[in-house]
């Protein structure tokens, strides 16, 4: 054996979606179309996730899906790239509440989810989506790390990542979220 050891299914996607990154960075279609095809289930999930119904979640995804043509020539490799489609995805998200905030149509209008627009994965309680609901009425940062954290299933170092801050900052935000949540449920 010279020592050469093989590369976990992990460290291979990574290496494969680096790969499709530069090609797409360098100009080739295909690849930039196969990256979007990976990873769209994560933009619309995330989307669907902080948006609470179907129709937004499928604006902001094709909102992200366009940002992410102009925005790949910017991305440096310093992070995942899942981490920073994270990221331009909870911008538009962002930018959609504010633009929505500025034409009145606050956040209550999408905070319910109807049963037929239940994600396809997973048909959820009306508990669950009560909760869900009530997370998307907290203060930003303590929205971001409670979706990350419990909606993503992300550790709180990649939340931290992800939303730029201290893995520190990320539990504080998520045990603020726990106190404000009990209070509202």
């Amino acid at each position: 054996m010279l020592g050469l050891t093989a590369a976990s299914p992990i460290e291979a996607r990574h290496a494969l979606t680096r790969a499709l990154v530069t090609r797409a960075q360098n100009g080739d279609a295909a690849a930039f179309g196969e990256l979007i095809e990976d990873h769209y289930d994560l933009i619309h999930r995330t989307a669907w996730k902080w948006c609470g119904n179907r129709a937004d979640a499928e604006d902001v995804a094709q909102d992200v899906c366009i940002k992410l043509g102009a925005a790949l020539a910017g991305f440096d490799h310093r992070s995942a790239f899942s981490s920073w489609v994270y990221r331009i995805t909870l911008n538009a998200v962002r930018d959609m509440q504010r633009a929505g905030k500025r034409r009145g149509q606050y956040a209550d209008a999408y905070a319910e989810v109807t049963p037929d627009e239940q994600p396809p994965e997973q048909e959820a309680a009306a508990t669950s989506r009560q909760l869900w609901a009530a997370v998307r009425e907290l203060p930003d940062k303590q929205r971001n790390a409670v979706l990350l954290v419990y909606a993503e299933e992300l550790s709180h170092a990649a939340a931290a990542e992800i939303m730029g801050i201290k893995e520190a900052t990320v539990s504080f935000h998520v045990h603020e979220a726990r106190k404000t949540l009990r209070g509202l449920l």
